[in-house]
């Protein structure tokens, strides 16, 4: 019984089942499946494990009810962009209007609404059974904010189908919220570098462009960082935003909108370089020359003209972070 198996019966009011001995644990393979094949077992797997795991806590007793879809809300700490659907939904919707829900989801009272639920555990079921017209199978238990986090995240690291934006925007979510990174790890299953590189990534970029994009299945971490570092070039993300919000943007799927937006920041940051010349001088108002200005890449390096060269260079240090916070304030403006 795996670790995650274990929190899932923890989660629905089974007993946790004793962990195997090392003696007991089958010996490995000696083969193993290569990349996108290995992805699709560990997915079904995955899956398979989780509907085996609720079927138990079913026949040991857990007390699944019936609920009005209207009275469920979705976690207050939204996991998933709104453009989720697809052809797994429509394959879940067709199982559940041939077959019923075979799996409860899993429900807590909602804590300021007397009747209403939040969803831990089904999100899709429950879209499913609400668009069908079906009342939900549920379990109702009583979470903490904490346990219901990772009741989402067990959810969809058995699926693996968050995508890297859908689990960065998400582990900010958690942390605006309050939480501690040790949950957002257990919730995400990663570890601590992991999730300081997610929250970065979605701290960097605008909500309104990621939201604008999409969740973008296809494009990992890399393709987004690169976006990040791009949106912070002069003009770039003004640039971004009128792309976004042309006529023809939306028609798009979302991995071919993530790749507009990145070939138009870029483009402008390419265009911006080529009209900069590498050696500008600064002057004062009545044309005096300051210093020299040398452009290496996203690189810059000051000479100052004598007699200025070392005291100025001390003065010019000493207002740096007040320039930044300028900077940072203007920028937040336009955003």
């Amino acid at each position: 019984m795996t670790k995650r198996s274990d929190t899932l019966k923890a989660l629905f009011g089974a007993p946790q089942a004793q962990a195997l001995s090392a003696d007991n644990q089958a010996a490995p393979l000696p083969r193993v499946a290569a990349g996108s094949i290995r992805s699709m077992k560990e997915s079904f797997s995955g899956i398979e494990r989780e509907n085996e795991v609720l079927r138990e806590t079913i026949a040991a007793g857990a007390n699944v009810v019936e609920v009005d879809p209207a009275l469920i809300e979705p976690s207050p700490y939204s996991d998933r962009f709104t453009d989720d659907g697809g052809p797994e939904f429509d394959q879940l919707k067709a199982s559940m209007r041939a077959n019923g829900q075979e799996v409860p989801v899993l429900l807590r009272r909602h804590p300021t609404q007397e009747g209403r639920y939040q969803t831990a555990f089904g999100h899709r079921r429950i879209r499913a059974a609400r668009e069908l017209g079906l009342n939900v199978r549920a379990v109702i238990r009583a979470l903490s904010d904490t346990d219901l986090v990772i009741a989402q995240g067990i959810e969809n690291s058995a699926r693996q189908d968050l995508s890297f934006i859908e689990r960065a925007v998400f582990a900010l979510r958690l942390e605006r919220a309050g939480h501690e990174r040790s949950v957002i790890q257990e919730a995400l299953t990663v570890d601590r570098a992991e999730v300081s590189k997610l929250i970065a990534v979605a701290s960097e970029i605008p909500e309104d462009i990621v939201t604008a994009i999409g969740r973008a299945p296809k494009i990992g971490r890399p393709r987004w960082q690169a976006l990040a570092a791009r949106l912070t070039e002069p003009g770039a993300l003004a640039r971004t935003r009128r792309l976004v919000k042309s006529a023809t943007f939306g028609q798009a799927d979302s991995d071919s909108r993530f790749l507009q937006v990145l070939a138009c920041a870029t483009a402008q940051t390419e265009e911006g370089r080529a009209s900069r010349s590498p050696m500008q001088a600064v002057v004062t108002t009545d044309g005096a020359k300051i210093a020299d200005a040398e452009h290496k890449g996203r690189a810059l390096k000051l000479t100052f003209a004598r007699p200025l060269d070392e005291g100025f260079a001390a003065f010019v240090l000493d207002q740096i972070p007040a320039l930044f916070d300028r900077y940072a304030a203007q920028e937040k403006g336009r955003r």
